[in-house]
């Protein structure tokens, strides 16, 4: 089973070994930013950021195939998963209160002795 929160290659999106796609992918980056920065850096650098691309490369995995049809909003939920945990199980905590907020207005709302309501929901049986 492959973990949403690893690190990957992207293979798909890759310009030579994908580890610039991979760190946009994980981190939510943009892959142009990742590729300026590791020109810039190898010009500048003095040769530690190759070898270190070249480590990454050939030791990171490749993406699986599954994770390659996800849609946008999964992409950007489990990048703000991997970056902070914790604020994405309050989240998804806030979520779940609000929607049971809603759900029991709505529900006080049909069981109330709202005549006009029930006379309404009568009218369409």
């Amino acid at each position: 089973m492959s973990s949403r929160t690893k690190f990957y290659l992207n293979k798909r999106e890759k310009k030579w070994l994908g580890v610039c796609a991979g760190l946009a992918d994980f981190t939510g980056i943009d892959v142009l930013w990742w590729r300026v920065g590791a020109v810039v850096g190898t010009i500048l650098g003095a040769g530690i950021l190759p070898v270190a691309y070249l480590v990454i490369g050939f030791m990171a995995s490749d993406k699986p195939s599954e994770f390659y049809g996800e849609s946008i909003t999964d992409q950007k939920f489990w990048q703000k998963v991997r970056v902070a945990p914790s604020r994405s199980i309050r989240d998804v905590h806030a979520s779940f209160r609000d929607i049971d907020r809603r759900l029991a207005h709505v529900e006080r709302h049909y069981t109330s002795q709202n005549t006009r309501l029930a006379d309404e929901i009568d009218s369409l049986r």
